[in-house]
């Protein structure tokens, strides 16, 4: 057993760039400063409306740490993680391990450990909560019925198995200490509050505000109901996650959290949500969701509320992004040992395109990897299967390659009426039409003899060239 933790250990410390991460938003707010990514606005800002707007029109710029939030004392940081390189710093990773080192931390997580004490408990709130006093919860678009808090990491466990589970999903603040929880029907979270119900009571949770990177890549994992994203965390950091036990529920949170709000989650207390914004951009009505009674509060002294920007804006697609992608990737490589990478694309909205890179597929097995992907990740919708020749990031090569090396006739599959999601724009009765794409060379007797070899000088004239390119352009 010694033998296999140090090689599992030696296996993640490959990824990390040397320095030994802190558990805390701070920590990653200060190593964002000193790389020049993190901007600092002074000017007075209303929470409704203005700082949404303000995210929206800078959503692939610079992360922004409002300082001065018009009714409140407490600051607030959002477009964090808007881009894969921040999401890389923020784990201490270098951007190409990204994939690889989420991958390592779902196979090889490390258990959280249970701290007496943590900063999250050095202000404390008991019963009676007033969340709209406290926090500045930001209201986003005009159509939305009030505030949401978008970047609450929720806790539960199985009441059956005392299994924690890990996510993300939209809280409303409707006053005092009441939030509504709008959750698919589908995700654990509502399947551990139907169990709770089932055994004549309320799910207890607890909403953790202001997180390491490491815990909000890994709530967004696609793993199976019982394993630990907290697990995870601790992998994506190469070091257990820190937990404190919560004051009023049955749960533990990470000790250097910004805020926690502990409480219950009622499946037989709906509330009508009305028009929500979702990650494609476009209002939703989902209906009812559920009520949260929020029994205590506590925060770090001189906390700092973290927020994302909803709808189709760049940190809520790629945290969806980084975490299907590696999952997704996870899950075909244990089937098809050749596939390389998965990219869920920004433009698919973090969710809904795939493109996959393969070394050398035989004949058959890039549509295989098609309908692999789809069957594992149900949101896929398009997916294309490219080699590893080319770079998923760079949709001119991705396109070179469609106009290359696809035949129409033979590459391209169309799949209607397949079971979707109800979050997909253009799903009807639950069914969408899903499109596969091959793009990838084929096999050498398909071919004739260098037909498709690529033209380039001698490879060791290529190799002098590069080598000295520098001083050629006089650089």
């Amino acid at each position: 057993m010694a033998d296999l933790f140090g090689l599992q250990k030696l296996l993640r410390s490959t990824f990390f760039m040397g320095q030994k991460l802190e558990q805390s938003l701070r920590s990653t707010l200060n190593n964002f400063k000193s790389a020049g990514q993190l901007h600092y606005i002074d000017q007075e800002i209303d929470p409704r409306y203005e700082l949404g707007a303000l995210l929206l029109l800078q959503d692939r710029g610079h992360s922004l740490f409002f300082r001065n939030i018009k009714g409140f004392s407490i600051p607030i940081v959002g477009n964090l993680l808007n881009s894969r390189n921040k999401i890389a710093l923020g784990l201490g990773v270098e951007r190409k391990h990204l994939q690889a080192i989420c991958m390592k931390a779902l196979d090889w997580g490390i258990t959280p450990v249970i701290a007496a004490k943590g900063p999250i408990k050095e202000v404390i709130y008991h019963a009676p909560v007033d969340i709209p006093q406290l926090l500045p919860v930001p209201t986003w678009f005009e159509k939305e019925k009030g505030p949401y808090i978008t970047a609450g990491v929720i806790v539960a466990k199985d009441p059956g198995t005392d299994h924690r589970n890990v996510s993300i999903a939209r809280l409303r603040v409707e006053g005092g200490d009441l939030l509504l929880a709008g959750i698919a029907p589908t995700h654990h979270l509502s399947e551990l509050m139907r169990r709770a119900h089932e055994r004549g009571g309320p799910l207890e949770i607890a909403i953790i505000i202001g997180n390491h990177p490491a815990v909000l890549i890994a709530s967004q994992m696609y793993v199976s109901l019982g394993h630990d994203e907290f697990d995870i965390a601790g992998g994506l950091m190469n070091e257990p996650l820190r937990l404190v036990r919560c004051e009023s529920v049955n749960l533990e949170v990470p000790a250097d959290a910004e805020i926690v709000l502990e409480g219950t989650l009622h499946a037989d207390e709906r509330i009508e949500e009305g028009l929500v914004s979702e990650f494609h951009g476009f209002y939703e009505n989902y209906g009812e969701g559920h009520a949260v009674h929020i029994k205590t509060a506590t925060h770090r002294f001189k906390p700092i509320y973290q927020t994302i920007l909803p709808g189709y804006a760049a940190e809520h697609i790629l945290l969806g992004a980084v975490a299907i992608g590696a999952t997704t990737c996870r899950t075909l490589q244990k089937v098809i040992p050749r596939v390389k990478r998965v990219l869920i694309s920004d433009g698919g909205m973090g969710r809904l395109h795939a493109i996959i890179t393969m070394h050398r597929p035989a004949r058959g097995e890039a549509k295989r990897v098609i309908m692999l992907a789809m069957s594992t990740t149900n949101l896929l919708k398009l997916v294309i299967v490219i080699d590893d020749d080319i770079n998923p990031e760079d949709w001119q090569q991705v396109e070179w390659a469609i106009a290359a090396r696809m035949r129409g006739e033979e590459d391209i599959m169309i799949i209607p009426g397949v079971k979707s999601d109800r979050c997909d724009p253009q799903q009807k009765n639950m069914a969408v039409t899903k499109v596969g794409i091959v793009a990838t060379t084929r096999p050498n007797d398909e071919e004739p003899s260098g037909k498709f070899e690529y033209a380039r000088p001698p490879k060791d004239v290529l190799e002098k060239i590069k080598r000295n390119l520098a001083a050629y352009l006089g650089k």
